[in-house]
C-alpha cells in the first residue's frame, strides 16, 4: 500500500522486538497510576495502542521514595505495584500495541525533603536541598534502578526507558553545575559519567533482551552542561553498556530557554539528533515540538532520526497513526504545545489532559455515545466552544444546526492565531473547520440567530463569547483608543503604546505590537538567536556567550494593570515566565499599581503608585477584561425554549479555550 509517509510507517527492529512503525509516543506523567484507578490508566494506553502508534512510554515511574518527583509518586515498589501495571500491559498487547515503563529518579528535583543528588546543590525549582550520596547510598540507588526495571519486565512491559535528561538525578552527576564532588563519581567526565553507564549496564542485566532507551540530555541549556563530545562520549558509551536505542532529551526544567511551548519553532533542536545519529550504531529518536506527520516525515527522509517521538500530539489525538497511515492527515487534532491542559496540569498536581481533546485521561468517564433519542439542537457561535457543542451533539446522531454571524468559523481563535508565536492556533482553526464541513451539521455561518429562529429547537446552546468591557477611563471615546479585538484584527497603531489590562490578552497584545518581519516562531535560527542558543560543541551547556539578541521592537509599549503585584504573575503556570521574559527583551515597561486619570491630548495620564505622570503615547490599547454576551438568553427563555450557557458566554474569563472546548464538548456528550 502506497502511503503519504513511508519512513514514519516503515518498522523497525529494537532488539528482539520489531516495531510496526517508527513513531514513539513519549513519556508523559499524566497523574493517572497516582488516582489508583488501574482500569482508567489502562484504558489511556490501550486508547493510544488502538491508534497505532509503534512504542508508548509511560509517565516515569519513581524507582524508590527518594526519587519520586513528588511524594506519593507512582512507582514499582511491591508485587501489589507489579499486578497493578500488568493491567495496563495486557490490554496494551490485547489491543496490538507495544508499550515501555519510563524509570524516572528525580534527583534534587524531587519535591521533598528527603531528596538526594551528586552534591547538596539546591535546585531552583525546588525549596529542598539534597543530601549528597555517600558510596553505600548511591550503590542503592542503581540497584533500586536496576530493581525496578526487573519488575517492570515481570509486569509485562515491552521495556525500559532510563531518563537521563531535563535535568534529572543522572543528568545531575553529569555536571559540574551540581556535581561538585572530588571522589570516582565527580571531577573528570569519565567520573561523572560513571553513574548513568553504570546504571545501563546493570539494567540490561535484569531485563535480558527486552528494549532499553536511555533518554540522553543533547543539549542542557544551562551554564557549566555538558559539551558536545561530553554528550557525544556518554552517548558510545551507553551504546557499550546495552542501551538499544537513544532518545533525546533538551534542556533542564530549570532552563530559561523554551524547549517545548507554541512559541519553539517545530523541530527546533532535530539538528542536533542529526549530529548524534553517525556517532552511534544504534537508532536514535528525535524530539520536541514534532507535532504533525509531515514534520516528522520530512526528519526521517532526511536522515536527521531513526525514529521520532510525539508526546502531547497523542494527547490531542490518540489516532494520530492510523490517521496519517490512511492519508487522513488533515483530520488529526493537532497538539498546539499550549501547555494550558497538559504540564500547566501537572505542575500544579492535576490530572493531565488536554485543551484540544477533553476526553485525554478522561476516556473512561466522559464517553461520547449515540443518543438514545436525538434531537433538534441550535449552537450559537462557532467558538471553539460552540464548534465543540455542535461536532459532539452531531457525532451523537443529535440534528445540530450552527449559526454565527461571521462568516468563518474560529470566533476568537483568529484573535489567537494572528499573535507571533501562536501560529499553531491555525492549525486548530483548520481542524476544526476540516471537522464541521465532513460532519452532519448544518452551518449557517454569516447569518446573525434571532430569538424567532431559535424557537423551534429542543435545546438552544449559547456560545456567543464575550463583549469587551470599557476601562472606565475619562476619554476612552477618544479614536486614539482601541479594543484588542480591533488591533489583532490589523487596526493601525501608533509607534508608542499604552496597553491597559496585563491578563492573557494583554501580553498577547503587547507581544503583537512590539513584533515586526518574521516570527521567530518560524524561523528557527531567529529564534534561536533571540532567546541565546548556541552551540554546544563551542560552549558547554549550549547557551550562546553573548545571551539572548532579540530583534529590536516595533514599537515602544507600556503593560499597565491596577492591581498592585508583578504583571503577569497569574499567566500559566509552566508558560508564562516565557511570556514575561519575552517582553522584557523586548523593552516592554511592565508596570502594577495603575490608576487611570484620562486621555488626554498628551496621551494616559496615570498615577503609578501614588506617583501622576502622562505616558506620553500615541495609542491606547483596552484589555480590560470582558462580559458575557447574553443577549439571546432573556428572548428565548420568554419563548419556553431550553437555553445552556457554554465558553464566554458562561463566564468571560480570559480567552479560555480550554474551559470553552472542555464545556462544549461534556455538555454535547451529555444531552
Amino acid at each position: 500500500m502506497t502511503t503519504s509517509y513511508p519512513h514514519l510507517l516503515a518498522p523497525i527492529t529494537m532488539g528482539s522486538i520489531t516495531l510496526k512503525n517508527r513513531v514513539l509516543m513519549g513519556s508523559m506523567h499524566t497523574g493517572l497510576e497516582e488516582t489508583g484507578d488501574w482500569n482508567r490508566v489502562a484504558e489511556f494506553y490501550a486508547a493510544r495502542a488502538r491508534g497505532g502508534v509503534g512504542l508508548m512510554v509511560t509517565g516515569g515511574m519513581a524507582p524508590n521514595r527518594e526519587g519520586g518527583v513528588f511524594p506519593g509518586a507512582a512507582g514499582l515498589f511491591s508485587d501489589r505495584d507489579i499486578a497493578n501495571h500488568r493491567i495496563v500491559t495486557d490490554r496494551v498487547h490485547a489491543a496490538g500495541g507495544r508499550i515501555a515503563m519510563q524509570i524516572l529518579h528525580a534527583g534534587r528535583y524531587a519535591y521533598g525533603p528527603d531528596c538526594v543528588s551528586a552534591s547538596a546543590v539546591k535546585s531552583p525549582i525546588s525549596p529542598f536541598v539534597p543530601k549528597e550520596l555517600d558510596e553505600e547510598g548511591i550503590e542503592k540507588q542503581i540497584s533500586d534502578i536496576a530493581t525496578a526495571a526487573s519488575r517492570a519486565i515481570a509486569a509485562g512491559y515491552d521495556g525500559v526507558e532510563v531518563m537521563g535528561s531535563e535535568g534529572y538525578f543522572l543528568n545531575q552527576f553529569l555536571v559540574t553545575h551540581v556535581n561538585r564532588r572530588n571522589d570516582h563519581w565527580g571531577g573528570s567526565y569519565e567520573n561523572r559519567m560513571r553513574l548513568p553507564v553504570e546504571v545501563v549496564r546493570r539494567v540490561r542485566a535484569a531485563i535480558s533482551d527486552a528494549i532499553l532507551i536511555y533518554r540522553i540530555s543533547l543539549i542542557d541549556l544551562i551554564p557549566d552542561g555538558s559539551t558536545w563530545d561530553e554528550v557525544v562520549l556518554l552517548a558510545k558509551a551507553i551504546e557499550t553498556a546495552g542501551a538499544s536505542v537513544l532518545n533525546t532529551g533538551i534542556g533542564w526544567h530549570e532552563a530559561r530557554v523554551p524547549t517545548i511551548a507554541t512559541s519553539v519553532p517545530r523541530a527546533a533542536f532535530a539538528h542536533l539528533t542529526a549530529r548524534l545519529r553517525p556517532e552511534v550504531g544504534i537508532p536514535v529518536i528525535t524530539s520536541n515540538r514534532i507535532n504533525t506527520p509531515e514534520v516528522a516525515e520530512a526528519l526521517l527522509a532526511g536522515g536527521q532520526a531513526d525514529m521520532v517521538s510525539m508526546a502531547r500530539p497523542f494527547l490531542a489525538d490518540p489516532d494520530f497513526v492510523a490517521k496519517a497511515a490512511a492519508s487522513r492527515g488533515a483530520e488529526i487534532a493537532p497538539c498546539i504545545a499550549c501547555n494550558q491542559a497538559c504540564l500547566d496540569h501537572t505542575f500544579s498536581g492535576k490530572l493531565t489532559s488536554c485543551l484540544v481533546n477533553p476526553r485525554a485521561c478522561h476516556e473512561t468517564e466522559l464517553v461520547i455515545a449515540p443518543a438514545a433519542t436525538p434531537r433538534r439542537i441550535a449552537v450559537v457561535g462557532a467558538g471553539p466552544a460552540g464548534l465543540s457543542a455542535a461536532l459532539t451533539a452531531s457525532e451523537r446522531g443529535h440534528h445540530v444546526t450552527l449559526f454565527d454571524r461571521s462568516p468563518v468559523a474560529g470566533g476568537q481563535l483568529h484573535l489567537a492565531a494572528a499573535v507571533p508565536g501562536k501560529e499553531e492556533f491555525r492549525g486548530l482553526i483548520d481542524w476544526f473547520q476540516t471537522r464541521l464541513a465532513a460532519s452532519s451539521v448544518t452551518a449557517r455561518l454569516g447569518v446573525e440567530a434571532t430569538p424567532e429562529m431559535l424557537a423551534g429547537f429542543d435545546d438552544v446552546i449559547l456560545a456567543t463569547g464575550i463583549t469587551p468591557r470599557s476601562a472606565g477611563i475619562p476619554g476612552e471615546d477618544n479614536p486614539r483608543v482601541l479594543s484588542y479585538r480591533d488591533v489583532l484584527r490589523g487596526a493601525p497603531v501608533g509607534a508608542r503604546v499604552a496597553v491597559v489590562g496585563a491578563g492573557g490578552i494583554g501580553f498577547d497584545v503587547a507581544e503583537y505590537l512590539v513584533h515586526h518581519g518574521t516570527s521567530p516562531t518560524l524561523d528557527p535560527a531567529l529564534w534561536r538567536r533571540e532567546w541565546g542558543v548556541g552551540d554546544p560543541a563551542q560552549v558547554a551547556g549550549g547557551l550562546a556567550p553573548e545571551g539572548p539578541r532579540p530583534e529590536a521592537p516595533a514599537r515602544q509599549v507600556w503593560l499597565l494593570q491596577r492591581k498592585p503585584e508583578k504583571p503577569g504573575r497569574k499567566l500559566g503556570k509552566t508558560t508564562g515566565w516565557i511570556h514575561r521574559a519575552a517582553l522584557q527583551m523586548k523593552g516592554v515597561k511592565m508596570l502594577g499599581g495603575v490608576a487611570y486619570q484620562a486621555v488626554t491630548p498628551e496621551g494616559l495620564a496615570v498615577t503609578v503608585n501614588g506617583e501622576p505622570q502622562v505616558l506620553r503615547v500615541d495609542s491606547v490599547v483596552i484589555c480590560a477584561g470582558q462580559d458575557p454576551d447574553r443577549s439571546l438568553q432573556a428572548g428565548l427563555e420568554a419563548r419556553g425554549v431550553t437555553v445552556h450557557l457554554i465558553g464566554g458566554a458562561d463566564v468571560a474569563a480570559e480567552l479560555d479555550a480550554k474551559r470553552a472546548i472542555d464545556q462544549g464538548t461534556r455538555l454535547a456528550a451529555a444531552l
